[in-house]
């Protein structure tokens, strides 16, 4: 049983960077059906209407996903913005080949995203401009002296925000998607890395310590159904 006082340590399957499989393609189809049933893009997209009084004019609105995975958030954000008449660029940047191929391959019906194999840490990366930067269940694979430089760096680095949509560590929620990826026959990746996912996830707490320690002090910090927060973070 997790101690849900702290995060938890263990690391993810997924954060081996060398997965190249059906297994892991499957495990990818898993987690957009369980983003969906579950409204695990609603933090995104919320974020994003809150901002769009602020979005750029004559240009279209630069968003990168970083951890972009199976470029699913990136696709619900390209919905999002043609509903709404928004002109966006979309970039999903991943370290893993694997995911980037099939990320690409799921999104041939929607030209404004693009993917690119990078190093969010290097220079090279930090000097691409963005107006925002976002990260969906990304920054719970991060230890929190890490998280807190690299919450920094995009926060200079984005023109306008940064929105993070991470998981609530707690027991309801670990237990629930415990017993969901099991009831629904989910593979060996999802029903190993959702419930530590939530371990490794953070409280209200974690996310003020951490944004103090980044030198943040403008923010957005919101809970959302189910077991999500939902982090603005005004550049």
């Amino acid at each position: 049983m997790p101690d849900f006082r702290v995060r938890a340590t263990e690391p993810e399957l997924m954060d081996d960077l060398t997965l190249a499989s059906d297994e892991l393609r499957q495990n990818l189809d898993e987690l957009e059906t369980i983003n969906t049933w579950l409204g695990g893009y609603a933090p995104v997209l919320d974020a994003l209407a809150r901002l769009q009084p602020r979005f750029p004019e004559g240009r279209p609105l630069r968003i990168a996903d970083l951890g972009s995975g199976g470029g699913d958030t990136l696709r619900q954000i390209a919905r999002w913005a043609r509903r709404r008449g928004v002109a966006v660029e979309l970039t999903g940047v991943d370290a893993n080949a694997f995911m980037l191929q099939y990320a690409a391959s799921k999104s041939r019906q929607h030209p404004e995203i693009r993917f690119q194999q990078a190093d969010i840490f290097s220079p090279e990366f930090q000097r691409q401009p963005f107006d925002i930067l976002t990260a969906s269940l990304f920054c719970h694979h991060f230890p929190d002296e890490q998280l807190a430089l690299m919450l920094a760096q995009w926060h200079r680095q984005a023109g306008l925000a940064v929105i993070v949509n991470d998981l609530h560590r707690h027991p309801l929620a670990y237990y629930s998607i415990w017993g969901l990826t099991r009831l629904l026959g989910g593979s060996r990746l999802v029903r190993h890395d959702a419930p530590l996912s939530v371990a490794r996830a953070f409280n209200r707490p974690d996310w003020r310590r951490l944004l103090h320690h980044a030198g943040i002090r403008t923010y957005q910090l919101r809970w959302r159904w189910a077991f999500r927060w939902q982090l603005i973070v005004d550049c």
